[in-house]
């Protein structure tokens, strides 16, 4: 990011943290709801965008985030320490999942992703001495006010936003998404000069996970009852992806802005279509690549999208 952008960042993070000031507990939810999708978005294009993998396992990391940070909460550990293990805990599976299919590239990888959530779905629908099953899964309540649980929530998932956010800036700047560039563009080529690109995408994945599993925790205690269809949702992983591509893949910025204008979309237009959502997310992506390949923030600054998910060897 230049000087400029990095200004422009820190007014609008500035903006959005004044919004507890306005009293209004329904645009602390709204405020809420953008902070969790600019770090699923933020956060798919670790993976997504700098690396050009297609990931559909966001889902699959937001519910084991949930879920861990509910089973501990429900054992008793403090709400915050409860984020952080589902922080780690999603990011250490995400390794090891890792492990196992990012030798997949393109469609195989993408469909290979987007199961394993379905799979992490029926063994929590299934487990029901520990999840609660189909029946869901109840979270302790917080003994303050409703005014001050919205203040809590918000600010929590601020900060893991411009985490998230940090995390983009500090990939883009270190050697890591270097690696990643040259993976995204031809992981053969990257592989003969030397990068290690197994550990370069595992790493990338494992950070897609991070900040995606604290989302997943926190949300839990925000809503403070899960169930498997909730937190496991398909849409959950597809919606990142619009997000990112709206404001640009393969950016620092874009993909927090484009949770804001899909979070817009999703309030003012969409709650109207809940029939046609699904198609209407469809369109959506079909427009964005015929029309908008760069996202908004390559069309303002001029520069194709640096990072679209492109198949690798295949077609996407």
């Amino acid at each position: 990011m230049n000087r400029v952008w990095t200004v422009l960042t820190v007014i609008a993070i500035a903006l959005v943290a004044a919004m507890p000031a306005l009293g209004d507990n329904y645009l602390l939810r709204l405020g809420t709801m953008g902070a969790m999708y600019a770090v699923l978005a933020l956060s798919w294009n670790v993976i997504g965008g700098f690396a050009g993998y297609p990931s559909f396992a966001t889902a699959a990391f937001f519910g084991l985030g949930a879920y861990t940070g509910g089973i501990l909460q429900g054992a008793g550990l403090p709400m915050p320490l409860a984020w952080g293990a589902a922080c780690v805990v999603a990011a250490a599976f995400a390794a090891l999942l890792g492990l196992a299919i990012l030798h997949l590239k393109g469609h195989y990888f993408a469909i290979a992703s987007l199961v394993v959530g379905e799979v992490l779905l029926e063994i929590a629908t299934s487990w029901t001495s520990l999840t609660g099953g189909g029946m869901g899964l109840n979270l302790p309540i917080i003994r303050i006010s409703i005014d001050a649980q919205a203040r809590l929530f918000f600010w929590s998932m601020l900060t893991f936003a411009v985490l998230a956010l940090l995390m983009n800036y500090l990939v883009a700047r270190h050697r890591l998404g270097f690696g990643l560039d040259c993976i995204r563009q031809n992981e053969d080529a990257a592989s003969m000069v030397g990068i290690d690109t197994t550990r370069y995408k595992i790493i990338a994945f494992a950070l897609s996970a991070l900040f995606v599993g604290g989302a997943g925790a926190l949300y839990a205690s925000w809503v403070f009852y899960i169930e498997p269809p909730d937190v496991f949702a398909t849409l959950t992983s597809v919606k990142p992806i619009v997000m990112a591509m709206l404001g640009g893949a393969g950016t620092v910025l874009g993909p927090a802005v484009g949770a804001v204008i899909f979070l817009t979309m999703e309030e003012l237009v969409w709650r109207n279509l809940l029939s046609i959502h699904a198609a209407a997310l469809g369109l959506l992506i079909v427009g964005l690549i015929f029309f908008l390949p760069g996202g908004l923030i390559g069309l303002l600054t001029g520069r194709r999208r640096r990072a679209a998910p492109k198949a690798k060897g295949g077609a996407a």
